[in-house]
């Protein structure tokens, strides 16, 4: 059980982790353009990689989202959620090669490189976040029983029997009438101090 909620939680870190990496990558200035102006200063204008590939960035914030809800799914909802990551990772990386393929860092230099780089990285560790769930996502254990709402059964009561609603140990009512401690708090008064 232990490396199963090990698993999991790995697999959320790998996931979260990744999609900051990447919105971090994304965020950073890709590609500087300077123009020389006779007798005027240059002029500068930066590209960030959301100019770029401006899709990587949902693709990210997507699967942040999905690593949250690795730890609120599963079974199969599991395993297609991992599947979904997996194929956001993928764009994640897909989308930052294709986009720095064919941009001329210009006067950026190592920055320009290092975004890209990042977002793939960041990508690539969404990626295995989301294929470890797709392969054993089903395996892992889900959310605490006291999440889940449950129904309560009454047991049915004959015609000669007790009164519905008491103890047969004491004889008293064991409901709550909600209406009365409504009333009293529309009133001001505080029924938890009796």
């Amino acid at each position: 059980m232990r490396t199963a909620s090990r698993r999991l939680g790995v697999a959320v870190l790998l996931c979260v982790a990744g999609a900051a990496v990447a919105l971090y990558g994304i965020t950073r200035t890709w590609a500087v353009e300077v123009t020389v102006r006779p007798g005027l200063p240059e002029l500068r204008s930066s590209r960030t990689g959301t100019d770029v590939a401006p899709w990587v960035i949902a693709l990210a914030l997507v699967a942040l989202a999905g690593g949250g809800a690795l730890l609120a799914t599963r079974g199969l909802a599991r395993r297609v959620l991992g599947g979904l990551l997996a194929v956001a990772g993928a764009g994640v990386a897909v989308g930052a090669i294709l986009g720095r393929a064919g941009l001329d860092v210009g006067a950026a230099g190592a920055g320009g490189t290092f975004g890209p780089v990042a977002c793939v990285a960041g990508g690539l560790l969404v990626l295995a976040g989301g294929w470890s769930a797709l392969r054993h996502g089903h395996e892992w254990p889900g959310m605490g029983a006291r999440y889940e709402r449950r129904a309560q059964a009454t047991p049915p009561v004959a015609a000669g029997d007790h009164q519905a609603g008491t103890d047969d140990r004491s004889g008293t009512d064991q409901r709550v009438e909600t209406r009365a401690a409504w009333d009293a708090l529309d009133r001001g008064d505080d029924p938890t101090a009796r």
